[in-house]
């Protein structure tokens, strides 16, 4: 695939993916990318604005997981480009590819806060469970491990978050 760059070069990747599969794989991670920044936002907002008696259990674990989604954020755009692609960078652009929802401006309750978030970590668990027959199907080993290890992190807070929800 050729792209011109900043400076009007030509860039030729051949790395084994054939274009219409790259095009296809970078278009799922930059959705993915786009659910993990805004998760990352939405979990950073509660981490600050949590109130309530569990405020100390909850405060950290926000921090543990927002520290975890903003340290994901970098290898999924450093994956798209290592495809041939331009990863997504400002919130209009993944605003327009996110799956979940902005956090409300007023922050809810420490219990909605909860629902929230494992809502939508389920959520960003689907979109990378979308991209991964892609991957698969190109052999593109790397996305795939990416993937993976993706759906773990958000698949195990989910369950975590929902433990909290039950009596």
């Amino acid at each position: 695939m050729t792209h011109s760059g900043p400076k009007g070069s030509a860039q030729t990747v051949d790395i084994g993916i054939s274009e219409e599969d790259r095009a296809a794989i970078a278009k799922g991670l930059s959705r993915l990318m786009a659910d993990t920044y805004t998760l990352y936002l939405t979990t950073h907002n509660f981490h600050w604005n949590v109130t309530g008696p569990m405020f100390n259990t909850l405060h950290q674990m926000f921090m543990e997981q927002y520290t975890e989604l903003w340290n994901a954020v970098d290898p999924i755009a450093e994956r798209i480009r290592a495809l041939g692609h331009w990863a997504p960078g400002s919130y209009a652009h993944f605003a327009s590819l996110a799956s979940i929802t902005d956090a409300p401006q007023t922050p809810p309750k420490a219990m909605e806060m909860i629902r929230i978030l494992q809502r939508d970590h389920e959520i960003v668990a689907r979109t990378a469970r979308e991209v991964f027959p892609l991957a698969d199907a190109a052999e593109d080993q790397p996305t795939a491990g990416l993937l993976t290890q993706r759906l773990d992190i958000h698949e195990k807070s989910a369950w975590m978050l929902r433990s909290l929800l039950e009596d």
